[in-house]
């Protein structure tokens, strides 16, 4: 039975060491996996060395189904090829190639698959396997080229060891896979005893952390905090809330004060709740809290990481995060099945401003937070162009090519979920982030369109696609 031939070809900045010492450090699977593809790693065994073994699960829907890949001949420096051992095809071999190129160096992907039950299966099932293989690559391709860019605007900077809380949370795990792809060793800070290395043990609940572990660390990321959107806010939920925020701040920062070689600096997440309900109003960084329950939340947040910096002069840089754009997470994973069935709509009137910001996005502007000294202060994480509720939706329902007809009004919403409702889905805040680019950032999707499309894999014309063949 033939064999079927996939190629995917891309020309990107850096040499082909860097691209392949890229793809050989830990962390190049989590930021190669794209988040609309259920895929879990289970097992990984010496990197991408000859016979290194790689076990992922893969969903679809309710159905699970374990892929047991093994790597063959590796070319130091040049290329390495991955076997399936055991999986959803017949056959599937795998050649990664790091090519030197004219202005940088070449990416290609050559693979040789056999679909089960083939050739039958081929009439069937042969458009769906080349697309999906199109999209998933494309997506793989635009990654490492921001990758590579990333690493390559601090190549003269030396690699550090950071500390990171929520390190498997919807951001953590892939900034710590950033982080690691450019030689950073990154230690994940959890909350139960550690089985492996690379871990730091603590509990802000009991008020303990491995003070040795945090020894010698350069920088501490604080991503934790208690979900604001998992149900109806009760005393015992807004507790939680804030203690997981503030309290765990504290802990961390009267752990440095205790440390003999406390970290440079500590980047820590807040939010756009910050500011509170405030219509069509323009805002940034300079503008003061809100005076309800998610502002005073984070203006004591912020206060807590701001001792740091007044009491023992660390560097500490603040992210007020807005709606994270994110397939595998967050607000537009649970709007997407909805949408997808054509009965999403807008959210209360429409009018209210929605500061939103891609994952992507934000990942690498945590990535220069840790890594640019000159991050110091607040800086607003969100797009510079923020949307009404109701071009979020008509976006949304465009890129999916759905209508969008039913409209979730505000009495239901607030019915249903209390004063989370008015806090997250009725509130308007007009979010700028006025600091962030002074600071030089630069957004990879800066517009609502492209945002989405890249984080649901829609690709289209404004993407720069490899150069994929397909027999």
């Amino acid at each position: 039975m033939a064999r079927r031939r996939f190629e995917a070809r891309s020309e990107l900045p850096g040499t082909a060491g860097e691209l392949f010492d890229w793809h050989a450090r830990p962390g190049a699977f989590e930021r190669l996996a794209p988040g609309w593809e259920p895929v879990r790693l289970l097992e990984r065994t010496g990197g991408i060395d000859e016979g290194a073994r790689t076990v992922v699960e893969m969903r679809a829907g309710p159905l699970r189904k374990r892929w047991v890949a093994v790597h063959g001949k590796m070319e130091p420096g040049r290329s390495f090829l991955d076997r399936q051992e055991s999986g959803p095809f017949a056959f599937w071999e795998h050649l990664h190639e790091c090519l030197p190129g004219p202005d940088g160096c070449v990416l290609r992907d050559a693979i040789e698959y056999r679909l089960p039950l083939s050739p039958l299966s081929d009439l069937v099932a042969g458009w769906y396997t080349r697309r999906k293989l199109a999209k998933l690559f494309t997506h793989r391709h635009l990654v490492t080229r921001s990758d590579l860019s990333e690493h390559d605007a601090f190549a003269g900077k030396p690699r550090l060891r950071v500390a990171v809380t929520g390190a498997s949370g919807l951001v953590g795990r892939p900034l710590c896979g950033l982080l690691s792809t450019g030689g950073h060793q990154v230690l994940r800070m959890v909350r139960r005893k550690p089985t492996g290395e690379g871990q730091v043990y603590w509990n802000p609940d009991a008020g303990e952390v491995d003070r040795e572990g945090l020894e010698g660390v350069d920088v501490v990321v604080h991503l934790a905090g208690e979900s604001i959107a998992s149900g109806r806010w009760s005393d015992a939920l807004r507790r939680r809330i804030r203690e997981s925020r503030v309290q765990g701040t504290r802990l961390l920062v009267d752990t440095f004060d205790k440390l003999q070689r406390p970290p440079k600096a500590l980047v820590c997440a807040s939010a756009i709740g910050y500011y509170g309900h405030r219509g069509d109003t323009e805002l940034d960084e300079d503008d003061p809290p809100a005076e309800d329950f998610l502002g005073t939340v984070c203006r004591d947040w912020e206060e807590a990481a701001s001792r740091a910096d007044e009491e023992f002069g660390m560097r500490v840089a603040r992210l007020r995060i807005g709606v994270v754009l994110a397939a595998a997470g967050g607000a537009l994973d649970r709007m997407l099945p909805l949408f997808r069935a054509g009965l999403g709509g807008r959210v209360g009137s429409g009018e209210q401003f929605w500061s939103w910001i891609g994952l992507h996005d934000l990942v690498r502007l945590f990535h220069r937070a840790i890594l640019d000294e000159g991050f110091h202060g607040v800086y607003n994480a969100t797009s510079p162009e923020p949307a009404t509720n109701k071009e979020f939706t008509r976006v949304l329902a465009s890129v999916l090519k759905r209508p969008a007809l039913f409209p979730a009004p505000a009495p239901m919403l607030r019915l249903a979920l209390g004063e989370m409702a008015d806090a997250l889905l009725l509130a308007s805040a007009r979010v700028l982030p006025r600091r962030t680019q002074q600071a030089g950032f630069r957004y990879d999707y800066p517009d609502l369109e492209s945002a989405l499309r890249f984080e649901l894999g829609l690709f289209d014309e404004r993407f720069e696609k490899p150069q994929i063949t397909h027999s």
